[in-house]
């Protein structure tokens, strides 16, 4: 099941993908019962020739127990999700590598500071739509928008985060396998919206420096 998803290549994935195992199963059994019950129903209280209408208030019991229990359910997924929420969003680890995406319409402007670490400065080293990263690295991304919203997705490695004009946000990932992974907007941004596609690289440590040295420019 749920062999759609695409191949987690990220340290956080897996917890990810245990909530989406999870609630799966839970609206996959609850579409059972409902459509069960449904068509029980529709069998049981067909028109039959010589049976009354009968009217009905309700059943207060039963009313209560099919709304407790959902409510039971999401609270204990919402207390399940915390500590995933927190790792991914509030608790990023030291990066070893950083780099600033910038969303515009339509395309990644990604940009890796020199080699004294800041951003802004003559150093700079700027590419369109191609990240390239090491692999078993913390990859520390500042994102930013340009015009509207935008959505920067990593599919493989389980992150989505909306891009805003005027704020820095910081998202962090660290790939586990090399490979060319997707890098989509997930917002509909405007007419080119379906040709803003980028690529990720995940890079072995040593295919990582030949790239450095071979594209960046020599300071």
């Amino acid at each position: 099941m749920l062999r759609w998803l695409p191949e987690n290549v990220s340290t956080f994935g897996g917890e990810i993908d245990s909530l989406f195992y999870i609630i799966y199963y839970l609206t996959g059994a609850a579409f059972i019962l409902v459509t069960v019950v449904m068509i029980l129903f529709l069998v049981m209280y067909r028109h039959r020739e010589g049976r009354k209408a009968v009217y009905t208030h309700g059943n207060t019991a039963l009313e209560l127990t099919w709304t407790i229990i959902p409510a039971v359910i999401f609270v204990a997924l919402s207390f399940m999700s915390v500590t995933t929420w927190g790792k991914v969003k509030s608790h990023a680890p030291p990066a070893d590598v950083q780099v600033q995406v910038t969303a515009k319409q339509f395309n990644w402007e990604i940009v890796y500071p020199g080699p004294d670490g800041k951003f802004g400065t003559d150093d700079d080293f700027q590419v369109d739509n191609d990240l390239h990263v090491p692999v078993h690295k913390v990859v520390h991304v500042i994102l930013k928008s340009k015009d509207v919203i935008h959505s920067f997705f990593l599919p493989h490695l389980r992150v989505k985060q909306d891009a805003l004009p005027g704020r820095d946000i910081l998202v962090w990932f660290e790939a586990t396998k090399p490979g060319k992974y997707d890098l989509p907007c997930a917002e509909l941004c405007g007419f080119g919206h379906s040709g803003m596609l980028g690529w990720l690289y995940v890079d072995s440590p040593e295919n990582y420096q030949k790239w450095v040295q071979e594209t960046w420019p020599k300071k």
